[in-house]
């Protein structure tokens, strides 16, 4: 039976001098936080008691974070600028070179990650390439895009384009955008419905509503699961999808993804090769102007969702708890939502999720990106116009 533990937490404002009191509460990083704001000293959970800081903020509607090997990371505005965030010195300047993005609506620069064999230092290394997806413009419309740039220390190479979905469209949403490596080096990105028109999910010779499968060059893989089939995108993985914003891959090499549903209805999906997710046949939300019901619960043929959230979820992020040091959420999911400003904590078991946590509800704001850093801490992007990020870290 799926257990649920719904907690509501108020924040804690505390006076600069007390800050500085608690900077030896949280676990020792290979990022420095030194000029981290503690945002709440102790949040109780069923498992663990945290901290939450605040890392860095003033960032432009952020979208994605990435973490650099030397302790720096990339932060990624919808309004089209990558940021170089240094948490010792606190400065965070504009990397050049950036294409110009389409920011009408919910479109600019989106999901950024690095290749999995990055190195950093000067740039020398062979995979030193940072991955971005973002709206590019096209007229009136604009389409979902996948491009790479080259790190050189701490300026940005040429720009190579990699990929960009079919067809132009308006209006500007549902671009989906995330990116997820799978562990044979290949590369997930979600594109959504687009918005205007959602039977466009289910049509095989549109991106649009799907996740795609393509290599680190923008390619197709040879053995992507309609490579044979003339009447289906070589680039498609799944199909049926409304919009994916967040996506991550297990360390059991299973992709996730967490999807908005329409009125409600938001989704937790397990993507695999070929599976139609049914959008718009399927969907348990309702209709934005009538409030009536959207396709059917299940339809023969179309995979059913894992897991349905509660009310108006929004998700956005998704992470994978691979760190010994959260104990009992190991292997966990940590999902965030943006409306709802949720953080929702997860536990799968035999493919299913047997428990749910509430975590955060409105402590940080709209989240709009989750990652696990490489100093034993979860991160957390909010999205407003004066975005933060944001850690969590056990105190014990």
């Amino acid at each position: 039976m799926l257990s649920i533990n719904k907690r509501h937490h108020t924040p804690l404002r505390l006076s600069p001098a007390v800050l500085a009191g608690f900077s030896g509460l949280v676990l020792a990083s290979a990022i420095n936080t030194a000029n981290a704001e503690v945002v709440q000293e102790s949040l109780e959970t069923d498992h663990l008691t945290l901290s939450i800081e605040r890392v860095a903020e003033g960032f432009e509607h952020p979208w994605a974070v990435a973490f650099l090997p030397d302790g720096r990371y990339l932060v990624s505005e919808r309004s089209g600028q990558l940021k170089l965030v240094d948490p010792e010195s606190g400065e965070t300047p504009t990397l050049e070179g950036m294409p110009e993005v389409s920011t009408r609506g919910q479109g600019g620069l989106l999901d950024v990650v690095l290749h999995p064999d990055f190195e950093g230092g000067n740039g020398g290394g062979d995979n030193d390439w940072i991955y971005f997806t973002w709206s590019k413009p096209d007229g009136n419309n604009s389409r979902s895009a996948l491009s790479r740039v080259k790190w050189q220390g701490d300026e940005l190479g040429e720009v190579e384009h990699l990929f960009e979905q079919d067809r132009a469209s308006g209006p500007g949403r549902h671009y989906g955008s995330r990116l997820a490596w799978l562990p044979d080096g290949t590369l997930l990105m979600s594109i959504g419905d687009r918005g205007s028109e959602p039977p466009r999910a289910q049509a095989s010779d549109d991106h649009a509503g799907s996740t795609l499968r393509l290599t680190a060059t923008g390619g197709v893989p040879d053995d992507n699961p309609f490579v044979d089939d003339d009447t289906t995108l070589d680039e498609i993985y799944s199909m049926g999808n409304r919009n994916i914003q967040g996506m991550t891959v297990l360390s059991n090499g299973e992709a996730w993804a967490s999807e908005h549903g329409p009125r409600t209805g938001d989704e937790l999906n397990h993507i695999e090769a070929g599976n139609n997710y049914g959008w718009p046949n399927v969907s348990q939300g309702n209709d934005y102007a009538t409030n009536e019901p959207i396709g059917e619960d299940s339809v023969p043929g179309m995979v059913d969702p894992v897991y349905v959230f509660e009310g108006r979820f929004a998700p956005a992020g998704l992470a994978e708890v691979t760190s010994d040091a959260f104990g009992e959420w190991q292997s966990n999911l940590l999902a965030g939502g943006l409306g709802s400003e949720k953080l929702l904590r997860l536990r799968l078991e035999d493919g299913r999720v047997a428990e749910e946590e509430l975590i955060l509800q409105g402590e940080v704001g709209r989240i709009r990106d989750v990652r696990q850093g490489p100093d034993d801490a979860i991160y957390l992007l909010t999205d407003a116009p004066q975005g933060g990020l944001y850690r969590l870290a056990p105190t014990d």
